[in-house]
């Protein structure tokens, strides 16, 4: 199971909100590089880093510090948060991104994001599909949809999406445990889901069950900030 360390970016400074909410804002870090290379030091490859502003504001924002982070360290970065448009996809490959996550044009501009699954291929196009009480949200969780989330990622695995990144609003950043019930669901009704797991991670016990219930892998975010995770503990999942 891949760990992937977050960063949520609010004004280039390493923040974590609490249930998506802007309100309920925590900045960890003034530095997101230095953060990024103590994953690096760590042993960790992946990094999956959102850019918060990007996705109130609906294009992307905080793409310099996407570019730093990809210069100077060897991590294999995803980045969403604002990819609204062509323009703002090739501002993410062309700063670094190794992957992009399209959650909210996912819903908005179906054709869109077709096109950029047909074009770089599933590798390179993860969908998110965030969801609170088993419905989609979108804008950086601020606009809750009418749209059912097991649908919505049936829909595109029949297109040829293979990876998704998942959270469950009311589980992220509550320390609480994340959606274990929610991910055996969708792995048994998604038949080649390769699926990611966000939200409520706290403890190294959460991610050994998630591995068991065939998670693909797994983000941690605030559980690593509080210290609930350790990074030298993490070492026992690498592939």
């Amino acid at each position: 199971m891949e760990i992937i360390p977050a960063i949520d970016l609010i004004g280039g400074k390493c923040v974590r909100l609490t249930q998506g909410d802007f309100n309920r804002q925590k900045t960890y870090h003034e530095d997101p590089l230095e953060v990024a290379k103590m994953f690096e030091g760590a042993g960790i490859t992946r990094l999956h880093l959102v850019d918060l502003d990007g996705a109130r504001e609906k294009h992307v924002v905080n793409h310099k510090v996407l570019e730093n982070i990809a210069r100077k360290t060897r991590l294999i970065v995803d980045f969403g948060g604002g990819i609204q448009s062509d323009e703002d996809l090739k501002i993410a490959f062309s700063s670094g991104a190794a992957m992009i996550t399209g959650g909210s044009i996912a819903i908005r501009n179906r054709a869109l994001f077709l096109h950029w699954l047909a074009e770089y291929g599933p590798d390179k196009i993860i969908l998110g599909a965030d969801a609170k009480d088993g419905k989609v949200a979108v804008s950086g969780w601020q606009d809750l949809t009418e749209v059912a989330l097991l649908p919505f990622i049936q829909s595109y695995l029949k297109e040829g999406v293979q990876y998704v990144i998942c959270t469950d609003i009311a589980k992220d950043g509550a320390m609480s445990g994340p959606s274990f019930e929610l991910y055996k669901h969708l792995i048994a009704e998604c038949e080649g889901l390769k699926l990611i797991a966000s939200g409520g991670i706290t403890h190294i016990e959460d991610l050994e069950k998630l591995r068991e219930n065939g998670l693909h892998g797994a983000i941690i975010g605030k559980a690593i900030y509080e210290g609930s995770i350790n990074l030298p503990d993490l070492h026992r999942f690498s592939n």
